[in-house]
């Protein structure tokens, strides 16, 4: 179940990118990267979720990530 899953993203992901990438040829490289990027950063967390659908969410990770600055914070 899991495969019909990442195969149905996979090809959501290629078809809006196939539709998205002629209308980019009037920007900016800087664009296109920013484009790609982003677009490959969405289809690897969708792929993580539907593998590891417990996996902690953003505010778990920010919530890590400045525990340790608390006491610079005033009360």
């Amino acid at each position: 179940m899991k495969i019909g899953s990442v195969v149905g993203i996979t090809v959501f992901v290629c078809l809006m990118a196939l539709f998205q990438w002629p209308k980019m040829d009037q920007h900016p490289k800087k664009d296109k990267i920013a484009f790609v990027t982003l677009t490959a950063i969405g289809w690897i967390l969708a792929l993580l979720l539907i593998y590891f659908p417990d996996m902690p969410g953003p505010n778990k990770m920010v919530g890590a990530i400045f525990k340790p600055l608390e006491w610079l914070i005033p009360k």
